[in-house]
């Protein structure tokens, strides 16, 4: 399954000049917890998160923003985002394993990773949109593992699909492999499933 499969698009941004009281709310309003920063042609500048916000308007140490901002007035706080935003960011690409994007999540230790095509911003994806793939049931991917199959074969439904513990199984007959190809894909790419095993006849071809 590739991040292209279960990132959230089109994603709510914010610019550089956004201020950060209508970062906030904007977080809120569409329950996300950080925000992709992006110009005016949708390259990513950078991220800001709840933590962010919440360091910056709620520091346990008062003199926290002094010394984070040692050049500004104590009496001021920054109010644009792209004064608090981390412009170092994790990101991903639309063809990434999702395995990938979710070990790399856990070893970087953010919510939410955003996916880059060219350079520009086309999707997100959180540790939400994985947990919501991971709990999908075995029942709920052969129904539609075998509906994109259906739809494809036409009138004449060729294969088979059984789904369990994530493995979609495929039955049925093939014209050449340039078919077992496109059945592999189009099983693929129900969020959910994990590997594909494609059986004609006696004996089975595996692809993961």
């Amino acid at each position: 399954m590739r991040a292209r499969d279960i990132m959230s698009s089109p994603v709510h941004t914010v610019e550089p000049t956004t201020a950060v009281e209508a970062a906030a709310e904007l977080m809120g309003k569409y329950a996300v917890t950080a925000l992709p920063v992006v110009d005016d042609k949708g390259h990513l500048l950078g991220m800001v998160s709840e933590s962010d916000l919440l360091w910056h308007h709620v520091a346990s140490d008062p003199t926290a923003h002094m010394r984070r901002y040692p050049d500004l007035d104590p009496a001021d706080r920054p109010s644009v985002v792209s004064e608090v935003m981390s412009p170092y960011v994790v990101k991903t690409y639309p063809g990434a394993d999702v395995a990938e994007v979710t070990e790399s999540m856990l070893d970087h230790d953010v919510r939410s990773v955003p996916v880059l095509d060219d350079g520009v911003l086309v999707g997100i994806i959180s540790r939400r949109d994985i947990l919501r793939v991971m709990v999908r049931s075995d029942e709920v991917l052969t129904r539609e593992v075998q509906h994109r199959l259906d739809e494809y074969a036409g009138d004449s439904p060729r294969w088979t699909a059984t789904v369990e513990e994530g493995v979609a199984r495929i039955a049925g007959t093939f014209s050449d492999d340039n078919e077992q190809a496109i059945v592999a894909i189009l099983a693929r790419t129900v969020p959910g499933v994990g590997g594909i095993d494609l059986e004609s006849g006696p004996e089975a071809t595996k692809r993961k």
